[in-house]
């Protein structure tokens, strides 16, 4: 017996798309949820991340407490936002004679997001304010469904 495989047309291909796209997604939320829990390498720290959505952006925020903008990089790509940088720990001027507790974190840190929206990069902005790393990430517009008229121009030929 043989099967036939017909291709999907019109509304069918729509939502294949879109089940595609939901599966995309949902595999996006399996990473971060396995990022998430996978321990950091050892000497590294994971600062704590807010994660807001809004219908015009995304915003991040993160915990950085004690560290300057020159020990931080934001980096963007079209599938991940990536903070990272170093907490180093300061060197007392005076030794202190016993050392009795330290629970603050020094090191490299790093954290990943992973973007399941599309991310208009080039207006993305982030800033340092009282220990609070804030990036803005506007969202690009939709232009699927959107109707473009393209101009038709003449072109004469020569006979």
């Amino acid at each position: 017996m043989t099967r036939q495989v017909r291709r999907a047309i019109g509304i069918e291909h729509i939502e294949l798309e879109r089940l595609r796209d939901d599966v995309g997604i949902l595999f996006a939320a399996l990473q971060e949820a396995i990022d998430t829990l996978t321990p950091p390498a050892p000497g590294e720290w994971r600062p704590p991340v807010d994660l807001r959505e809004s219908s015009e952006a995304i915003e991040v925020r993160v915990e950085l407490p004690g560290i300057g903008v020159e020990w931080i990089k934001v980096i963007l790509t079209n599938a991940e936002l990536r903070i990272m940088g170093e907490k180093r720990q300061r060197v007392p001027r005076r030794r202190a004679r016993v050392h009795l507790c330290s629970e603050r974190i020094y090191g490299h840190f790093q954290r990943v997001v992973p973007l399941r929206w599309t991310i208009n990069a080039r207006e993305a902005t982030a800033e340092l304010q009282n220990g609070v790393l804030t990036v803005h990430l506007p969202k690009a517009i939709e232009r699927r469904g959107v109707e473009f008229q393209v101009p038709v121009s003449f072109i004469e030929t020569e006979e």
